[in-house]
């Protein structure tokens, strides 16, 4: 399996994936570790990042407390 690293281009640049041609997004993305990315790295036009935090799942709402709210 390929290692997974989110990563996010440098201020002001323009970094492009290899694999697909798209522009890596300014807030950053996950990429596929290869010799590429290390270069961008190396290079300085890309840097590590922490991926956004996941929304957490909305809890489904009680029968009884919908109910209680009607009133």
């Amino acid at each position: 399996m390929s290692k997974r690293v989110y990563i996010k281009p440098k201020q002001g640049l323009v970094v492009r994936d290899p694999a697909t041609f798209k522009r890596l997004p300014e807030e950053g993305g996950w990429v596929t570790w290869n010799s590429y990315w290390t270069r961008r790295l190396n290079d300085k036009d890309v840097v590590e990042a922490k991926p956004p935090a996941k929304p957490a799942k909305a809890k489904p709402a009680r029968a009884d407390t919908a109910a209680s709210e009607e009133k």
